[in-house]
C-alpha cells in the first residue's frame, strides 16, 4: 500500500482529524501559500501530532540554511523541495542535515523526467507543471508518460489527487506514496470527510 501524505495542515483541528486518520505523513507548508505556517505555528501543530505520524516540510526557494535550521530543531522529518532546486542545492543542504529530502519535480512532458539520477535526495514527488506555480495546481499531469521513463528513486504521485481518482492513479503508476492536499479539502479547508475518504480509497486500492 502506497504511503499517504496530506500536505497543507495549518489547524489544530487538522491535526487532531489527522491523529484519527493516521496518514503516514502531513504537511507544513513554509512556502509563500494561502496554506503558510512559520516556525512557531509549526512546532505547536507537531506538539499535539501522533507520534507516529511524520511531518514534512515544504519549501520553494528558501536558503539551505533556513531549511536545515528547522529540519535539525525537529520541527520537521522530512525535508520537500518544491521549487526547481538544482542538484548543487540538494547537495548542499544534505552536507547540512541528516533529514531525508523529497525533490519535487513539476512534470511538463518526458523531458521533465531525464538526469533525475544527478540529485542527492531519498525520494521524488512528481507534480503537475505549471508556469511560475509551485503546487496547488488541482490538475493531473498525463502520468502514461512514466511508462517510457525509469525514476532511479522511490517517487511519490501528487497533484489533482482527489479519493475519486487516486485508485487508478495508484494502478497506473505503483507509487511509494500520495500527496494531497486541495483534493480533501473545501472552501480552502481541510474537511474531515474528504480525509477520511482519500484515506480509505488508498488503503482499499487492491482490496
Amino acid at each position: 500500500m502506497p504511503k499517504i501524505k496530506i500536505c497543507g495542515l495549518r489547524r489544530q483541528q487538522d491535526v487532531a482529524w489527522a491523529n484519527y486518520l493516521n496518514p503516514d505523513f502531513i504537511g507544513f507548508v513554509f512556502a509563500d501559500s494561502k496554506r503558510q505556517v512559520n516556525e512557531d505555528m509549526a512546532a505547536a501543530l507537531k506538539k499535539n501530532l501522533a507520534a507516529n505520524i511524520q511531518t514534512v516540510g515544504v519549501f520553494v526557494y528558501d536558503s539551505v540554511e533556513k531549511v536545515a535550521s528547522i529540519a535539525n530543531k525537529g520541527i520537521i522529518d522530512v525535508i520537500q523541495l518544491h521549487g526547481d532546486e538544482t542538484p548543487r542545492y540538494c547537495k548542499r543542504l544534505r552536507a547540512k542535515t541528516d533529514k531525508p529530502i523529497i525533490k519535487v519535480i513539476r512534470v511538463k512532458d518526458r523531458k521533465s523526467l531525464i538526469n533525475l539520477e544527478d540529485y542527492d535526495c531519498d525520494y521524488f514527488l512528481l507534480d503537475t507543471f505549471k508556469a511560475g506555480k509551485f503546487g496547488g495546481v488541482g490538475q493531473l499531469f498525463d502520468y502514461n508518460i512514466l511508462n517510457e521513463v525509469v525514476i532511479p528513486k522511490p517517487f511519490g504521485m501528487a497533484g489533482g489527487l482527489t479519493a475519486e481518482n487516486v485508485t487508478q492513479v495508484i494502478q497506473r503508476t505503483s507509487p511509494y506514496g500520495v500527496d494531497v492536499s486541495g483534493g480533501v479539502e473545501i472552501d480552502g479547508y481541510k474537511d474531515f470527510t474528504k480525509m477520511a475518504e482519500f484515506i480509505y480509497a488508498v488503503k482499499n486500492v487492491n482490496k
